[in-house]
Protein backbone atom coordinates (compact mmCIF):
# COMPACT_ATOMS: atom_id res chain seq x y z
CA UNK A 1 0.00 0.00 0.00
CA UNK A 2 2.69 2.52 0.91
CA UNK A 3 4.39 1.69 -2.78
CA UNK A 4 1.49 1.95 -4.49
CA UNK A 5 0.40 5.67 -3.04
CA UNK A 6 4.41 6.94 -3.02
CA UNK A 7 4.25 5.25 -6.80
CA UNK A 8 1.05 7.39 -7.37
CA UNK A 9 2.41 10.57 -5.93
CA UNK A 10 5.19 10.28 -7.99
CA UNK A 11 3.34 9.30 -11.10
CA UNK A 12 1.39 12.25 -10.45
CA UNK A 13 4.41 14.92 -10.60
CA UNK A 14 5.92 13.27 -13.69
CA UNK A 15 2.28 13.70 -15.46
CA UNK A 16 2.51 16.94 -14.99
CA UNK A 17 6.47 17.12 -16.09
CA UNK A 18 5.11 15.63 -18.77
CA UNK A 19 2.55 17.69 -19.81
CA UNK A 20 4.52 20.98 -19.39
CA UNK A 21 8.19 19.33 -20.94
CA UNK A 22 6.89 16.57 -23.36
CA UNK A 23 4.02 18.34 -24.74
CA UNK A 24 3.15 17.59 -28.57
CA UNK A 25 4.72 20.76 -29.41
CA UNK A 26 7.76 19.61 -27.76
CA UNK A 27 8.30 15.96 -28.10
CA UNK A 28 7.20 13.38 -31.12
CA UNK A 29 4.94 10.79 -30.51
CA UNK A 30 7.89 8.17 -30.54
CA UNK A 31 9.62 10.08 -27.45
CA UNK A 32 6.09 10.03 -25.86
CA UNK A 33 5.22 6.93 -26.19
CA UNK A 34 9.15 5.95 -24.93
CA UNK A 35 8.75 7.81 -21.86
CA UNK A 36 5.38 6.92 -20.78
CA UNK A 37 6.56 3.11 -21.51
CA UNK A 38 9.86 3.30 -19.64
CA UNK A 39 8.03 5.10 -16.52
CA UNK A 40 5.42 2.46 -16.62
CA UNK A 41 7.67 -0.53 -16.57
CA UNK A 42 9.93 1.53 -13.34
CA UNK A 43 6.80 1.83 -11.48
CA UNK A 44 6.37 -2.01 -11.93
CA UNK A 45 9.56 -3.05 -10.99
CA UNK A 46 9.13 -0.69 -8.16
CA UNK A 47 6.24 -1.25 -6.56
CA UNK A 48 5.90 -5.26 -7.65
CA UNK A 49 9.70 -7.25 -7.45
CA UNK A 50 10.17 -10.01 -9.94
CA UNK A 51 6.48 -10.27 -9.62
CA UNK A 52 6.54 -7.82 -12.36
CA UNK A 53 7.37 -10.55 -14.70
CA UNK A 54 3.97 -11.65 -15.26
CA UNK A 55 2.71 -8.23 -16.56
CA UNK A 56 5.89 -8.03 -19.27
CA UNK A 57 4.87 -11.83 -20.16
CA UNK A 58 1.30 -11.34 -20.70
CA UNK A 59 1.97 -8.08 -22.52
CA UNK A 60 4.46 -9.91 -25.07
CA UNK A 61 2.29 -13.00 -25.21
CA UNK A 62 -0.83 -10.96 -26.44
CA UNK A 63 1.47 -9.03 -28.71
CA UNK A 64 2.35 -12.03 -31.02
CA UNK A 65 -1.22 -12.93 -31.27
CA UNK A 66 -2.29 -9.77 -32.35
CA UNK A 67 0.64 -10.27 -34.94
CA UNK A 68 -0.06 -13.76 -36.27
CA UNK A 69 -3.91 -14.52 -35.53
CA UNK A 70 -6.50 -14.59 -37.75
CA UNK A 71 -8.64 -10.73 -38.10
CA UNK A 72 -11.51 -12.91 -37.72
CA UNK A 73 -10.15 -14.79 -34.56
CA UNK A 74 -7.83 -12.23 -32.88
CA UNK A 75 -10.71 -11.26 -30.62
CA UNK A 76 -11.18 -14.40 -29.29
CA UNK A 77 -7.89 -16.03 -28.64
CA UNK A 78 -6.55 -12.68 -26.86
CA UNK A 79 -9.73 -12.89 -24.80
CA UNK A 80 -8.82 -16.38 -24.12
CA UNK A 81 -4.88 -16.48 -23.28
CA UNK A 82 -5.48 -12.99 -21.57
CA UNK A 83 -8.23 -14.44 -19.56
CA UNK A 84 -6.57 -17.35 -19.00
CA UNK A 85 -3.26 -15.95 -17.96
CA UNK A 86 -5.66 -13.66 -15.22
CA UNK A 87 -7.15 -16.51 -13.88
CA UNK A 88 -4.05 -18.54 -13.71
CA UNK A 89 -2.50 -16.19 -11.68
CA UNK A 90 -5.30 -15.23 -9.16
CA UNK A 91 -5.16 -19.51 -8.50
CA UNK A 92 -1.30 -19.48 -7.90
CA UNK A 93 -1.30 -16.35 -5.98
CA UNK A 94 -3.94 -17.36 -3.55
CA UNK A 95 -4.14 -21.23 -3.46
CA UNK A 96 -0.96 -22.87 -4.31
CA UNK A 97 1.63 -20.35 -3.36
CA UNK A 98 -1.16 -18.57 -0.24
CA UNK A 99 0.01 -14.81 -1.20
CA UNK A 100 -3.31 -13.98 -0.75
CA UNK A 101 -4.12 -10.11 -0.47
CA UNK A 102 -0.43 -8.75 0.19
CA UNK A 103 1.65 -6.33 -0.78
CA UNK A 104 3.13 -8.46 -3.35
CA UNK A 105 -0.32 -8.75 -5.09
CA UNK A 106 0.11 -8.35 -8.82
CA UNK A 107 -3.36 -9.03 -9.93
CA UNK A 108 -4.38 -5.04 -10.01
CA UNK A 109 -2.37 -4.01 -12.75
CA UNK A 110 -2.54 -7.51 -14.77
CA UNK A 111 -6.37 -7.41 -14.69
CA UNK A 112 -5.95 -3.38 -16.05
CA UNK A 113 -3.82 -5.22 -18.91
CA UNK A 114 -6.03 -8.04 -19.06
CA UNK A 115 -8.99 -4.94 -19.97
CA UNK A 116 -6.85 -3.11 -22.34
CA UNK A 117 -5.84 -6.30 -24.38
CA UNK A 118 -9.43 -7.40 -25.07
CA UNK A 119 -10.42 -4.17 -25.54
CA UNK A 120 -7.59 -3.32 -28.23
CA UNK A 121 -8.19 -7.11 -30.13
CA UNK A 122 -12.30 -6.78 -29.80
CA UNK A 123 -11.66 -3.27 -31.51
CA UNK A 124 -8.96 -3.94 -33.73
CA UNK A 125 -11.43 -7.31 -34.65
CA UNK A 126 -14.18 -4.28 -35.66
CA UNK A 127 -12.14 -2.21 -37.75
CA UNK A 128 -10.35 -5.40 -39.73
CA UNK A 129 -12.52 -7.56 -39.62
CA UNK A 130 -16.18 -6.93 -39.81
CA UNK A 131 -18.30 -4.54 -42.42
CA UNK A 132 -19.44 -1.02 -40.95
CA UNK A 133 -23.01 -1.42 -40.60
CA UNK A 134 -22.25 -5.07 -38.50
CA UNK A 135 -21.25 -2.61 -36.10
CA UNK A 136 -22.71 -0.10 -33.46
CA UNK A 137 -22.32 3.64 -33.05
CA UNK A 138 -19.85 3.34 -30.50
CA UNK A 139 -17.58 -0.01 -31.91
CA UNK A 140 -17.81 1.98 -35.42
CA UNK A 141 -16.48 5.17 -33.20
CA UNK A 142 -13.63 3.23 -31.84
CA UNK A 143 -12.78 0.69 -34.24
CA UNK A 144 -8.44 0.10 -34.58
CA UNK A 145 -8.51 0.26 -38.73
CA UNK A 146 -4.66 -1.20 -38.13
CA UNK A 147 -2.16 -2.88 -36.31
CA UNK A 148 -0.34 -1.04 -34.05
CA UNK A 149 3.36 -1.08 -34.14
CA UNK A 150 5.56 -2.30 -30.61
CA UNK A 151 6.42 1.05 -29.26
CA UNK A 152 2.67 2.20 -29.38
CA UNK A 153 1.13 -1.23 -28.10
CA UNK A 154 3.65 -1.33 -25.00
CA UNK A 155 2.98 2.48 -24.17
CA UNK A 156 -0.99 1.50 -24.55
CA UNK A 157 -0.21 -1.25 -21.78
CA UNK A 158 2.57 -0.17 -19.88
CA UNK A 159 2.10 3.46 -19.34
CA UNK A 160 2.95 5.08 -16.14
CA UNK A 161 -0.34 7.14 -15.54
CA UNK A 162 -2.84 3.74 -15.81
CA UNK A 163 -0.27 0.90 -15.00
CA UNK A 164 -1.02 0.66 -11.02
CA UNK A 165 -4.58 1.27 -10.97
CA UNK A 166 -5.88 1.92 -14.37
CA UNK A 167 -8.18 3.19 -15.64
CA UNK A 168 -8.76 1.07 -18.72
CA UNK A 169 -9.30 3.59 -22.01
CA UNK A 170 -10.15 3.25 -25.65
CA UNK A 171 -6.71 2.62 -27.53
CA UNK A 172 -7.97 5.17 -30.15
CA UNK A 173 -8.89 7.76 -27.47
CA UNK A 174 -5.24 7.30 -26.00
CA UNK A 175 -3.30 7.58 -29.43
CA UNK A 176 -4.83 10.70 -29.76
CA UNK A 177 -3.53 11.74 -26.78
CA UNK A 178 -0.25 11.08 -27.58
CA UNK A 179 -0.21 12.87 -31.01
CA UNK A 180 -1.52 15.97 -29.54
CA UNK A 181 -5.21 15.21 -30.85
CA UNK A 182 -7.24 14.04 -27.89
CA UNK A 183 -8.34 18.02 -27.03
CA UNK A 184 -8.84 19.42 -30.04
CA UNK A 185 -11.03 16.26 -31.30
CA UNK A 186 -13.83 17.37 -28.79
CA UNK A 187 -13.57 20.84 -29.25
CA UNK A 188 -14.18 20.75 -32.55
CA UNK A 189 -17.59 19.09 -31.97
CA UNK A 190 -18.33 22.58 -30.75
CA UNK A 191 -19.25 25.86 -32.58
CA UNK A 192 -17.13 28.18 -31.00
CA UNK A 193 -17.40 31.12 -33.56
CA UNK A 194 -21.08 31.47 -32.02
CA UNK A 195 -19.92 31.16 -28.44
CA UNK A 196 -17.81 34.38 -29.40
CA UNK A 197 -14.50 33.08 -29.92
CA UNK A 198 -11.80 33.36 -32.86
CA UNK A 199 -9.93 30.44 -32.31
CA UNK A 200 -10.10 27.30 -30.11
CA UNK A 201 -9.44 27.78 -26.47
CA UNK A 202 -6.89 25.69 -24.63
CA UNK A 203 -8.65 24.23 -21.53
CA UNK A 204 -6.11 23.17 -18.80
CA UNK A 205 -7.14 20.25 -16.54
CA UNK A 206 -5.05 22.06 -13.43
CA UNK A 207 -8.97 22.97 -11.79
CA UNK A 208 -9.94 19.26 -12.49
CA UNK A 209 -6.52 17.08 -10.95
CA UNK A 210 -6.71 20.37 -7.69
CA UNK A 211 -10.52 19.22 -7.13
CA UNK A 212 -9.86 15.09 -7.94
CA UNK A 213 -7.29 15.56 -5.23
CA UNK A 214 -9.21 17.27 -2.69
CA UNK A 215 -11.42 14.50 -3.09
CA UNK A 216 -8.48 12.22 -2.62
CA UNK A 217 -7.70 13.80 0.45
CA UNK A 218 -11.24 13.24 1.92
CA UNK A 219 -11.55 10.47 1.05
CA UNK A 220 -7.84 9.13 2.68
CA UNK A 221 -8.94 10.99 5.76
CA UNK A 222 -12.40 8.76 5.72
CA UNK A 223 -10.52 5.49 5.01
CA UNK A 224 -8.42 6.56 7.99
CA UNK A 225 -11.05 7.33 10.22
CA UNK A 226 -13.78 5.09 9.01
CA UNK A 227 -12.97 2.03 7.76
CA UNK A 228 -10.75 0.80 10.37
CA UNK A 229 -13.70 1.26 13.08
CA UNK A 230 -16.29 -0.04 11.05
CA UNK A 231 -14.95 -3.59 9.79
CA UNK A 232 -17.36 -5.97 7.67
CA UNK A 233 -16.76 -9.17 9.93
CA UNK A 234 -18.76 -7.51 12.88
CA UNK A 235 -21.95 -7.98 11.26
CA UNK A 236 -21.52 -11.66 11.74
CA UNK A 237 -20.53 -11.49 15.25
CA UNK A 238 -22.29 -13.76 17.77
CA UNK A 239 -22.70 -11.23 20.02
CA UNK A 240 -23.70 -8.67 17.85
CA UNK A 241 -26.51 -11.13 15.75
CA UNK A 242 -28.09 -12.22 19.47
CA UNK A 243 -28.44 -8.65 20.49
CA UNK A 244 -28.91 -6.88 17.51
CA UNK A 245 -32.70 -6.86 16.11
CA UNK A 246 -33.20 -7.31 12.30
CA UNK A 247 -33.81 -3.79 11.36
CA UNK A 248 -30.72 -2.37 13.04
CA UNK A 249 -28.31 -4.90 11.55
CA UNK A 250 -29.96 -3.68 8.22
CA UNK A 251 -29.05 -0.07 9.33
CA UNK A 252 -25.35 -1.35 10.53
CA UNK A 253 -24.66 -3.12 6.85
CA UNK A 254 -25.14 0.16 5.45
CA UNK A 255 -22.77 1.48 7.66
CA UNK A 256 -20.29 -0.83 7.35
CA UNK A 257 -20.71 -0.60 3.60
CA UNK A 258 -20.32 3.06 3.18
CA UNK A 259 -17.42 2.59 5.43
CA UNK A 260 -15.90 0.35 2.83
CA UNK A 261 -16.04 2.74 0.20
CA UNK A 262 -13.17 5.45 0.68
CA UNK A 263 -10.57 3.29 -0.02
CA UNK A 264 -11.99 2.78 -3.64
CA UNK A 265 -12.80 6.60 -3.86
CA UNK A 266 -9.12 7.46 -3.25
CA UNK A 267 -7.70 5.03 -5.54
CA UNK A 268 -9.51 5.34 -8.51
CA UNK A 269 -9.55 9.56 -7.98
CA UNK A 270 -6.07 9.54 -7.77
CA UNK A 271 -5.54 7.08 -10.89
CA UNK A 272 -7.83 9.74 -12.78
CA UNK A 273 -6.53 12.81 -11.46
CA UNK A 274 -2.99 11.16 -12.59
CA UNK A 275 -4.53 10.71 -16.08
CA UNK A 276 -5.52 14.18 -16.19
CA UNK A 277 -1.92 15.87 -14.97
CA UNK A 278 -0.51 14.55 -17.97
CA UNK A 279 -3.39 16.19 -20.43
CA UNK A 280 -5.04 12.81 -20.84
CA UNK A 281 -9.38 12.64 -20.24
CA UNK A 282 -10.85 15.63 -21.96
CA UNK A 283 -14.65 14.74 -22.18
CA UNK A 284 -15.84 17.59 -23.78
CA UNK A 285 -18.02 21.12 -23.42
CA UNK A 286 -21.20 21.25 -21.90
CA UNK A 287 -24.14 23.70 -22.81
CA UNK A 288 -22.86 26.17 -20.50
CA UNK A 289 -19.24 25.93 -21.69
CA UNK A 290 -17.97 24.35 -18.67
CA UNK A 291 -14.62 21.93 -19.70
CA UNK A 292 -15.12 18.40 -18.45
CA UNK A 293 -12.09 16.20 -17.25
CA UNK A 294 -14.16 12.67 -17.05
CA UNK A 295 -13.50 10.87 -19.89
CA UNK A 296 -11.41 8.13 -17.82
CA UNK A 297 -13.56 8.54 -14.58
CA UNK A 298 -13.77 5.70 -12.49
CA UNK A 299 -16.67 6.87 -10.35
CA UNK A 300 -19.69 9.82 -9.96
CA UNK A 301 -20.20 9.71 -6.30
CA UNK A 302 -23.08 11.77 -6.15
CA UNK A 303 -24.96 9.71 -8.69
CA UNK A 304 -23.96 6.26 -6.48
CA UNK A 305 -24.88 7.74 -3.32
CA UNK A 306 -28.87 8.85 -4.99
CA UNK A 307 -28.98 5.82 -7.06
CA UNK A 308 -32.44 4.88 -6.94
CA UNK A 309 -31.95 2.02 -9.25
CA UNK A 310 -29.53 -1.01 -8.89
CA UNK A 311 -28.84 -0.52 -12.69
CA UNK A 312 -27.89 3.47 -11.96
CA UNK A 313 -25.68 2.31 -9.42
CA UNK A 314 -23.66 0.07 -10.96
CA UNK A 315 -23.28 2.45 -13.93
CA UNK A 316 -21.65 4.85 -11.69
CA UNK A 317 -19.48 2.31 -9.83
CA UNK A 318 -16.23 1.52 -11.36
CA UNK A 319 -17.39 3.21 -14.54
CA UNK A 320 -14.53 1.98 -17.20
CA UNK A 321 -14.93 -1.34 -16.14
CA UNK A 322 -18.57 -1.30 -16.74
CA UNK A 323 -17.91 -0.13 -20.07
CA UNK A 324 -15.05 -2.66 -20.75
CA UNK A 325 -17.79 -5.15 -19.74
CA UNK A 326 -20.38 -4.06 -22.01
CA UNK A 327 -17.53 -4.00 -25.29
CA UNK A 328 -16.01 -7.15 -24.98
CA UNK A 329 -19.15 -8.70 -23.67
CA UNK A 330 -22.60 -7.54 -23.38
CA UNK A 331 -22.38 -5.91 -26.62
CA UNK A 332 -21.36 -9.35 -28.40
CA UNK A 333 -23.04 -12.01 -26.30
CA UNK A 334 -25.71 -13.97 -28.42
CA UNK A 335 -27.66 -15.13 -25.30
CA UNK A 336 -28.12 -13.97 -21.70
CA UNK A 337 -25.83 -10.79 -22.21
CA UNK A 338 -26.83 -9.90 -18.59
CA UNK A 339 -25.76 -13.13 -16.70
CA UNK A 340 -22.72 -13.53 -18.73
CA UNK A 341 -21.50 -10.60 -17.81
CA UNK A 342 -21.97 -10.56 -14.43
CA UNK A 343 -20.09 -13.99 -14.66
CA UNK A 344 -17.29 -12.26 -16.59
CA UNK A 345 -16.80 -9.54 -14.25
CA UNK A 346 -16.35 -12.08 -11.40
CA UNK A 347 -14.49 -14.44 -13.06
CA UNK A 348 -12.31 -11.00 -14.00
CA UNK A 349 -11.90 -9.84 -10.23
CA UNK A 350 -10.11 -13.41 -8.77
CA UNK A 351 -11.41 -16.53 -7.93
CA UNK A 352 -12.59 -15.83 -4.12
CA UNK A 353 -15.81 -17.36 -3.15
CA UNK A 354 -17.12 -14.11 -2.05
CA UNK A 355 -16.99 -12.57 -5.53
CA UNK A 356 -19.18 -15.50 -7.12
CA UNK A 357 -21.88 -14.94 -4.34
CA UNK A 358 -22.08 -11.19 -5.15
CA UNK A 359 -22.14 -11.47 -8.76
CA UNK A 360 -24.51 -14.08 -8.93
CA UNK A 361 -27.10 -12.42 -6.47
CA UNK A 362 -26.32 -9.38 -8.85
CA UNK A 363 -27.68 -11.10 -12.01
CA UNK A 364 -31.08 -12.08 -9.45
CA UNK A 365 -31.28 -8.45 -8.16
CA UNK A 366 -30.70 -6.90 -11.60
CA UNK A 367 -33.58 -8.88 -13.38
CA UNK A 368 -35.94 -8.31 -10.35
CA UNK A 369 -35.11 -4.38 -10.62
CA UNK A 370 -35.99 -4.22 -14.01
CA UNK A 371 -38.76 -6.12 -13.82
CA UNK A 372 -40.47 -3.73 -11.10
CA UNK A 373 -38.96 -0.74 -13.01
CA UNK A 374 -40.35 -1.94 -16.34
CA UNK A 375 -44.07 -3.11 -14.30
CA UNK A 376 -44.30 -0.35 -11.72
CA UNK A 377 -42.76 3.03 -12.15
CA UNK A 378 -45.07 4.62 -14.24
CA UNK A 379 -47.86 4.37 -12.14
CA UNK A 380 -45.64 7.08 -10.12
CA UNK A 381 -45.41 9.56 -12.57
CA UNK A 382 -49.07 11.49 -12.80
CA UNK A 383 -47.76 13.48 -9.76
CA UNK A 384 -44.57 15.08 -7.92
CA UNK A 385 -45.73 13.69 -4.42
CA UNK A 386 -46.08 10.27 -6.14
CA UNK A 387 -42.67 10.69 -7.81
CA UNK A 388 -40.47 11.60 -4.85
CA UNK A 389 -42.01 9.06 -2.75
CA UNK A 390 -41.22 6.59 -5.62
CA UNK A 391 -37.46 7.87 -5.70
CA UNK A 392 -37.11 8.28 -1.92
CA UNK A 393 -38.20 4.06 -1.73
CA UNK A 394 -36.16 3.11 -4.23
CA UNK A 395 -33.15 4.64 -3.17
CA UNK A 396 -33.78 3.30 -0.05
CA UNK A 397 -34.14 -0.29 -1.78
CA UNK A 398 -31.55 0.48 -3.86
CA UNK A 399 -28.91 1.31 -0.98
CA UNK A 400 -29.74 -1.94 1.38
CA UNK A 401 -29.99 -4.23 -1.99
CA UNK A 402 -26.26 -3.33 -2.42
CA UNK A 403 -24.97 -3.83 0.78
CA UNK A 404 -26.79 -7.07 0.75
CA UNK A 405 -25.39 -8.05 -2.68
CA UNK A 406 -21.23 -6.64 -1.84
CA UNK A 407 -20.91 -8.08 1.57
CA UNK A 408 -19.27 -11.52 0.18
CA UNK A 409 -17.09 -9.67 -1.96
CA UNK A 410 -15.43 -8.38 1.12
CA UNK A 411 -15.86 -11.16 3.31
CA UNK A 412 -14.34 -13.08 0.51
CA UNK A 413 -14.45 -16.81 1.52
CA UNK A 414 -17.75 -18.94 1.60
CA UNK A 415 -18.58 -19.83 5.65
CA UNK A 416 -18.79 -15.69 6.63
CA UNK A 417 -20.83 -15.07 3.28
CA UNK A 418 -23.13 -18.33 4.42
CA UNK A 419 -23.48 -16.85 7.94
CA UNK A 420 -24.19 -13.32 7.05
CA UNK A 421 -26.80 -14.51 4.46
CA UNK A 422 -28.21 -16.67 7.14
CA UNK A 423 -28.32 -13.71 9.58
CA UNK A 424 -31.19 -11.88 7.08
CA UNK A 425 -32.71 -14.94 6.24
CA UNK A 426 -31.78 -14.35 2.56
CA UNK A 427 -34.15 -11.89 2.22
CA UNK A 428 -33.13 -9.95 -1.42
CA UNK A 429 -32.51 -13.23 -2.67
CA UNK A 430 -36.71 -14.78 -1.86
CA UNK A 431 -37.77 -11.42 -2.70
CA UNK A 432 -36.32 -11.18 -6.00
CA UNK A 433 -37.80 -14.22 -7.01
CA UNK A 434 -41.09 -13.70 -6.04
CA UNK A 435 -40.80 -10.92 -8.11
CA UNK A 436 -39.33 -12.91 -11.07
CA UNK A 437 -42.23 -15.40 -10.16
CA UNK A 438 -45.26 -12.94 -9.95
CA UNK A 439 -44.37 -10.24 -12.70
CA UNK A 440 -44.05 -10.56 -16.39
CA UNK A 441 -40.49 -10.40 -18.13
CA UNK A 442 -40.21 -8.12 -20.88
CA UNK A 443 -36.57 -9.42 -22.26
CA UNK A 444 -34.76 -7.61 -24.50
CA UNK A 445 -33.31 -10.17 -27.28
CA UNK A 446 -30.32 -10.01 -29.17
CA UNK A 447 -32.19 -9.54 -32.16
CA UNK A 448 -34.03 -6.07 -31.00
CA UNK A 449 -30.64 -5.05 -29.28
CA UNK A 450 -29.05 -5.55 -33.21
CA UNK A 451 -32.16 -3.71 -34.75
CA UNK A 452 -31.45 -0.55 -32.32
CA UNK A 453 -27.78 -0.34 -32.49
CA UNK A 454 -28.26 -0.68 -36.21
CA UNK A 455 -30.90 2.23 -36.04
CA UNK A 456 -28.49 4.43 -34.05
CA UNK A 457 -25.93 3.84 -36.75
CA UNK A 458 -28.43 4.94 -39.76
CA UNK A 459 -29.23 8.20 -37.39
CA UNK A 460 -25.20 9.18 -36.94
CA UNK A 461 -24.51 8.66 -40.70
CA UNK A 462 -27.49 11.03 -41.66
CA UNK A 463 -26.07 13.66 -39.32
Amino acid sequence: QINFVACQLFALLAAFWFRIYLSPSHASSAVRHAFVTLFGIYFAVFCFGWYSIHLFVLVMMNYGIMNMASIPNIHRYSFVVAMGYLTLCHISRIYIFHYGILTTDFSGPLMIITQKITTLACQLHDGIGRQAEELTAEQNRLAVKSRPSLLEYLSYLLNFMSIIAGPCSNYKDYIAFIEGRHVHMKLLEVNWKQKGYDRLPDPSPTGAVMYKLCITLVSLILFLTLTKNFPMAYIIDNEFLEKTPFLSRLGYLYVVTQAAKPKYYFAWTLADAVNNAAGYGFSGVDERGTFHWDLLSNLNIWNIETATSFKMYIENWNIQTAAWLKRVCYDRAPWYPTALTFILSALWHGIYPGYYFTFLTGILITLAARAIRNNCRHYFLSSVPLKIAYDVATWAVTQLAVCYTVAPFVMLAVEPTIKFYKSVYFHMHILSILVLLLLPIRPQTHSVRRAQNQAMLNSTKSK
